[in-house]
């Protein structure tokens, strides 16, 4: 479990804050890349990603757990902290929220999925979610 301030509805005291597998955990990571924007805040790279900021300052604060975020907002953030001239990979952040490190986006594979997936009758699509929902848990048990 990582250091940090204690969940306050968590009567035993315990952080919302998911461990990192390695190295800093999503609240350092952003606050050190903050740092290096010079004068930008929480709530300017909220606004940029499209993140709520009580959201942004809960991960930031670990009152809120990471393991959950939705990978899109992990992208977004990166993507911010790039345009504003940061260097950081998205395998850094999912790796600091303790998430599944995605393969690269592929927008002919995802097409293809998507096509497949609009074919199929209801069963088969509620299959298709079904399988790929195993897929994901077997990738972050690893």
């Amino acid at each position: 479990m990582t250091t940090g301030p204690s969940n306050p509805g968590d009567p035993h005291g315990r952080a919302a804050e998911d461990p990192a597998p390695t190295g800093e955990d999503l609240a350092a990571l952003l606050a050190r890349l903050l740092e290096e924007t010079g004068d930008r805040t929480q709530k300017d790279l909220a606004e940029a990603a499209g993140i709520k900021y009580p959201t942004l300052n809960a991960w930031m604060n670990r009152t809120r757990g990471t393991s959950r975020i939705n990978p899109d907002d992990l992208r977004a953030l990166g993507n911010v902290m790039r345009g504003w001239g940061v260097e950081v990979t998205p395998r850094a952040l999912f790796e600091a929220a303790g998430r599944p490190v995605p393969g690269p986006t592929d927008e002919e594979r995802e097409q293809r999925l998507l096509d497949i997936y609009r074919q199929l009758p209801t069963k088969g699509q509620r299959a298709l979610i079904q399988s790929a929902e195993a897929m994901l848990a077997g990738a972050r048990a690893s």
